[in-house]
């Protein structure tokens, strides 16, 4: 059975080729080769060049053992972490009370 793929928009392809280009440059500036940081993260060199290309179709678990062979794996956590839409759209659904509580007199 064929692997079913989606439609991938340019601005995406864009984004997953620049991330690609990103890990590619800081494995060459440690000077790492490609068939050592592809064993140490425990893929075929085919795998490692595909996420450097920024191919869609490789895991995100692919992704993040390359950043662990470079050091990098706390940039995941930053992955979503201001969320500035989210949190407008948070607020916009939250109920208001009409008036503040009555106070209790003593």
């Amino acid at each position: 059975m064929a692997r079913k793929t989606t439609v991938q928009l340019p601005a995406l392809k864009r984004i997953l080729e620049e991330l690609g280009e990103n890990i590619r440059l800081a494995r060459l500036r440690r000077k790492l080769s490609a068939q050592l940081v592809a064993k140490r993260a425990g893929m075929s060199r085919t795998t490692l060049r595909a996420i450097e290309k920024g191919e869609a179709g490789v895991t995100i678990g692919a992704y993040a053992n390359v950043l662990q062979c470079l050091g990098l794996e706390k940039d995941l956590a930053l992955i979503a972490l201001d969320d500035v839409l989210g949190r407008k759209l948070q607020d916009a659904g939250l109920l208001t009370r009409s008036r503040a509580p009555k106070r209790k007199r003593s």
